[in-house]
């Protein structure tokens, strides 16, 4: 067993070196945002989806296609729009014909969806329908059109923006939709020195050169490793504790019974279990920490506390609400 464990470890560490290899590569187009960069690589590693959220201009979009350039897997940008139709999506049926016999026979035409990692473009942009044609697709990993179901490669890695400040022509994603995404990602402002080298290395005539630095089999057994980090039994009452305790019926901590509507579901608990396993692979251990489970507590039940009326007026957000019950919840065992 020691010597297996003394493998896997070696193993975390070569794949380990890959990761700080990848996060380089990003780091050459998109200057600061530490943070969500680490947080995408989680939801990947984690094997689940990411939405992000931030005003016009914070490179969304280019921090998701430097992603996609510097992993050896192939990359699809949708752009969502209110004309979008689920089988811009999906694919659809064409009519073929068979030079030899002449006969005539429909074939499936795979749409973008069929890569490995998927830019949905301002997903809030296109209507309900076209939103759910994800949905299959983001939980079973495989597509339905017709009679034939069609498995998607793996790994499969669906990276969705959205714009909060404009909400003209937008359709908001259902909550039911929201808690399929592993992590709700919101992008801040750079701060004032960040913000300078932005201007400074993108307005002038260099250009940074991407390496491939990780290939799909290294993600793929980097997904497997994540599920073999250890955390405690403790640990594990813990975030039982802290889903608990965001829902009213069932809380201790009145700040919640004043301002939340609807608490998280056991979808949260497993996130929130599995993304602070990435979190502690993603830094080259092999067990989880209570400062795992508090870094991912805030993406992960961003979208999944729903606070009441009240508390949207009073401008108390789930953020805040997450914050309170991290602070009320212990490890049972005070460690």
């Amino acid at each position: 067993m020691d010597k297996e464990l003394q493998q896997i470890a070696t193993e975390v560490e070569v794949l380990s070196d890959k990761l700080k290899a990848l996060k380089k590569e990003i780091g050459k187009v998109i200057i600061g945002q530490d943070e969500t960069v680490s947080q995408l690589l989680i939801t990947f590693l984690a094997g689940g989806h990411a939405l992000l959220e931030g005003v016009p201009g914070l490179a969304k979009t280019l921090m998701i296609r430097t992603l996609a350039n510097a992993i050896d897997l192939k990359f699809k940008r949708i752009q969502f729009t209110p004309d979008l139709m689920p089988s811009d999506i999906i694919g659809t049926e064409i009519l073929e014909e068979d030079h030899t016999t002449g006969k005539k026979f429909f074939k499936f035409n795979k749409g973008p969806i069929f890569s490995n990692i998927i830019l949905a473009d301002e997903i809030n942009r296109t209507p309900p329908k076209t939103q759910a044609a994800l949905l299959e697709a983001m939980q079973e990993f495989e597509v339905t059109y017709g009679d034939n179901t069609y498995a998607l490669d793996r790994p499969f890695f669906i990276l969705a923006t959205q714009n909060p400040i404009e909400q003209s022509g937008t359709f908001v994603l259902p909550e039911a939709q929201q808690d399929r995404f592993l992590l709700y990602i919101k992008i801040g402002y750079p701060s004032d020195q960040e913000e300078t080298a932005i201007l400074k290395a993108t307005t002038g005539t260099a250009k940074a050169q991407l390496n491939k630095v990780i290939s799909g089999a290294d993600i793929v057994r980097l997904q497997q490793l994540v599920r073999e980090v250890s955390i405690s039994d403790n640990l594990i009452q813990y975030v039982s504790d802290v889903i608990r305790a965001t829902r009213p019926d069932t809380t201790t901590v009145d700040y919640v019974k004043q301002w939340v509507d609807w608490g998280a579901g056991p979808r949260a608990g497993q996130a929130m279990i599995l993304t602070a396993k990435a979190n502690a692979l993603l830094e080259g251990r092999l067990a989880v920490t209570l400062d795992d489970l508090k870094a991912v507590a805030l993406p992960v039940l961003r979208h999944r506390v729903l606070v009441n009326f009240r508390a949207e007026a009073e401008g108390i957000t789930s953020d805040e609400v997450t914050r309170q019950i991290l602070k009320a919840v212990r490890v049972k065992d005070g460690k």
